[in-house]
């Protein structure tokens, strides 16, 4: 609806005051909307929003590895530290 509006208003900032009364929002959170599907159109630089989300799932991955990697390790210590006192008695 924006891009279809834009070219009747003297600027891009009226487009969106105008459009965003008639949907029921404020014209900030309109012009953020219009760049998001800008970057996901390929008309401005930056992340589409399917990067941000493979973004987000990998640094989750690797948040849930390093946390399993922490407990092998604390378990591999505990259970080698238990080996060590069992041999000693």
């Amino acid at each position: 609806m924006l891009r279809e509006q834009e070219p009747s208003y003297a600027s891009r900032w009226a487009a969106l005051t105008s459009v965003a009364g008639k949907i029921g929002c404020t014209p900030e959170t309109l012009r953020k909307w219009a760049q998001r599907a800008e970057i996901d159109d390929g008309c401005r630089p930056g992340r589409t929003s399917s990067e941000l989300e493979e973004l987000k799932a990998l640094k989750r991955e690797n948040r849930e590895l390093k946390r399993a990697n922490e407990i092998l390790k604390t378990a591999s210590a505990f259970f080698a530290q238990a080996e060590l006192d069992r041999r000693l008695k």
